[in-house]
């Protein structure tokens, strides 16, 4: 038996979803032990199941850390008390033990109530402020501001096994190393249907991939025909996306796949045309851009945030050089979004996995599988991942999509 002992409770799918396997385990990986005191297992489907443990730590510091991790699981202690509150003494500048949020939904306890955290996201503090709470990053925290610290009165929700049949719970949130079948497919295309027809918002976050898979002309179909609502990207899908549209090739390289002569400078023949014209925009009126993604997200209305880095040609001028505006133009760009289609980019997937509450549904592809881990090791746990090539999936995905249109255009 170890030292220093607390209650703790559980509440949920904890059997199906594996919540409980998970807390006892890091129970365990920690160096403590556990007593399970109460167990009582739903009896059907839709029904929760309540746990009640006794966790021991081999000192107070030893069990802290456990409680800690603990939480951000979902489990919370039996005592209950209001959030303890704390002011920041200056800009950036936190109390110890500050409060770190993760991507789940969040409650805090105060004055004997919960109230609802907003704006889920992790790695933030939570600010209280005309009585509401909010995630909120730390290059936005002021002097004055009014900051949870410690766990106590903080309540988490990890979101679990949907109860119903769908492409997300068919998946069980893990990379698939198969390639892609017509099923998965039409899984995925099923999914994508029923969140435009519902009204929901889906963002798309690429990688330049797109374009030298040749996959561009697939995406540029979803954002037209209204499958896509919110671009993320780089400079670079920009740019080789108007140097597809330009002269043809994309890196240089023609459809076919083979080099063209002087090929190398057409993405900043291109870059050059955009400057000429002002920007995108402006090169779409002067009729210099007549297709392509970009073309689709102006012409469309479909809000798109390039977020510079320090490989870029140019930039374009679209695209945001400053890394924390950026950021933040994604963050705004995402409020609201219902889903989230990342391909072929391990930057931005990361990125934009970091600001999505963990209850979206969020589909990963890339031919590379770490990009897949590490999204999902940093805190995207809700992801599924397709590891296959994105120039043969979106065309797949697109005639899959179309197909089930005109079955239900023909009824």
């Amino acid at each position: 038996m170890l030292g220093e002992i607390c209650d703790i409770e559980m509440e949920g799918h904890l059997i199906d979803s594996l919540m409980l396997t998970r807390v006892l385990d890091k129970i365990m990986d920690m160096g403590g032990e556990f007593e399970i005191k109460i167990f009582r297992i739903g009896q059907k489907k839709n029904d929760s199941s309540y746990a009640r443990i006794a966790v021991m730590g081999k000192d107070a510091a030893n069990l802290e850390r456990i409680l800690l991790e603990l939480h951000s699981l979902g489990a919370r202690s039996v005592e209950v008390e209001d959030a303890r509150i704390e002011t920041c003494p200056g800009d950036m500048v936190v109390p110890k033990g500050f409060y770190s949020t993760t991507n789940h939904p969040t409650l805090i306890r105060t004055e004997g109530a919960w109230m609802k955290v907003e704006n889920s996201r992790m790695d933030c503090l939570i600010t209280v402020k005309d009585g509401k709470a909010r995630s909120t990053p730390i290059n936005h925290i002021h002097r004055g501001d009014r900051v949870v610290v410690g766990t106590s009165g903080v309540k988490v929700m990890p979101p679990e096994r949907p109860r119903e049949k769908s492409f997300f719970g068919f998946m069980n949130n893990e990379v698939s190393s198969e390639r892609p079948s017509r099923e998965i497919i039409g899984q995925l295309a099923g999914e994508i249907i029923g969140t435009r027809s519902k009204g929901g918002k889906i963002a798309a976050i690429c990688g330049p991939a797109i374009i030298h898979t040749g996959a561009a002309p697939s995406l540029a179909w979803l954002i037209r025909e209204g499958y896509v609502n919110v671009l993320l990207a780089g400079n670079a899908v920009a740019v080789h996306d108007i140097e597809r549209q330009l002269f043809d090739t994309s890196l240089g390289m023609d459809l076919h796949g083979c080099a063209t002569s002087g090929g190398h400078r057409n993405h900043l023949y291109a870059i050059s045309e955009v400057m000429e014209s002002g920007s995108i925009e402006g090169a779409i009126r002067e009729g210099k851009l007549k297709g392509g993604i970009m073309y689709e997200c102006i012409t469309r209305g479909v809000p798109f945030v390039l977020a510079g880095s320090i490989r870029d040609d140019g930039p374009l001028p679209e695209v945001i050089t400053d890394t924390v505006k950026a950021k933040d133009a994604m963050y705004e760009a995402l409020d609201g979004v219902e889903m989230a289609l990342m391909m072929s980019t391990m930057l931005h997937s990361i990125a934009a996995g970091n600001m999505l509450p963990s209850y979206i549904k969020t589909i990963c592809i890339d031919i590379n599988p770490s990009t897949l881990t590490k999204l999902m090791d940093r805190g995207s746990a809700q992801a599924i991942g397709l590891v296959t090539d994105v120039g043969t999936l979106l065309p797949q995905l697109v005639e899959e999509i179309q197909d089930r249109r005109s079955q239900i255009l023909n009824r």
